[in-house]
């Protein structure tokens, strides 16, 4: 079998990670673990969100954090854009790359963003059209993309007409996202394959949630397509407020383990990641989500 021999690692632990928080968490606190996390060498790290804070209150400082940000060069800090008003505060704040997102169910679209599919997806062609007019990368994320939480199934043609129209306004790069954790080995095959017919495999990112235990065997079932872009968070922050029992992201420190074990470059520093693990992970009050960095930690002792 053949592996891509490098491996793109986005770190979606400050947006995607806490955002649902319940207790406040301190922008300084934000801002650390971002360095911390880019210190370490992480290429993308997904700083915030621009919404409501009426909707998502942890994301409320998004341009005091960009403010704070000593931004390494050669790094990238997407920031996640659910609209027009979200896009210009983006730009206001200095932001230089957005997120958009799209599912694959009506319900999950009603849900998360109170409006279609369709109508979502034009709400951001005008945000892509924007975004890039000001000089701004785009990357489209694509929810539930292999399973949801109201409609069950999600067949491969769904994903791949969401990735068509994400592809036709801009985005560089279209991540599949399994938002619950329900995907499997076969069912990520599935969908990746069909997707890749749309989009080219080089600009195919995978996200996926790690509620079955089953986020590392998908990525290895991505990795085999040629999928070298993967989200991931760090201590395996996160979780998603619309789906009752998703738990986190997989965690970064468990990806990274299995690349470096496959011989698969990423320019990402275990000792430093696992420290911002820690990090983030004392601040909560609770343990990490990370398997590889719970073992490291008993055999460091």
């Amino acid at each position: 079998m053949k592996y891509p021999s490098k491996v793109k690692m986005v770190e979606v632990g400050p947006r995607d990670g806490l955002q649902n928080e319940k207790g406040e968490v301190p922008t300084a606190i934000k801002v650390e673990l971002i360095e911390r996390l880019t210190d370490a060498g992480l290429p993308v790290v997904e700083a915030t969100a621009f919404v409501s804070p009426k909707w998502v209150p942890q994301m409320a400082d998004n341009a005091e954090v960009m403010a704070r940000v000593k931004r390494k060069p050669g790094v990238a800090y997407p920031v996640l854009v659910p609209n027009r008003k979200g896009l210009d505060a983006a730009i206001a704040a200095g932001c230089d790359e957005v997120v958009v997102f799209g599912a694959t169910t009506e319900t999950f679209s009603k849900r998360n963003t109170n409006c279609s599919i369709a109508e979502g997806l034009a709400r951001f062609s005008e945000v892509c059209a924007e975004a890039l007019a000001h000089g701004l990368k785009v990357r489209g994320d694509i929810s539930v993309a292999l399973g949801c939480p109201y409609e069950g199934e999600v067949a491969p043609q769904q994903v791949s007409s969401v990735a068509r129209e994400l592809l036709a306004m801009g985005c560089y790069e279209i991540t599949v996202a399994d938002t619950i954790g329900v995907g499997t080995p076969g069912k990520t095959h599935a969908v990746f394959e069909d997707v890749a017919r749309h989009v080219p495999v080089e600009r195919l990112a995978g996200h996926f949630h790690d509620t079955y235990g089953q986020a590392l065997a998908n990525t290895l079932a991505a990795l085999e397509l040629g999928v070298a872009v993967f989200d991931s968070s760090v201590a395996g922050l996160g979780g998603c407020p619309y789906a009752k029992g998703a738990t986190g992201n997989v965690a970064t420190e468990d990806v990274l383990y299995m690349l470096d074990g496959m011989g698969i470059e990423t320019g990402v520093d275990m000792a430093k990641l696992a420290a911002a693990g820690k990090f983030i992970s004392d601040f909560l009050g609770r343990p990490t989500g990370s398997r590889v960095a719970r073992a490291l930690a008993a055999k460091s002792q």
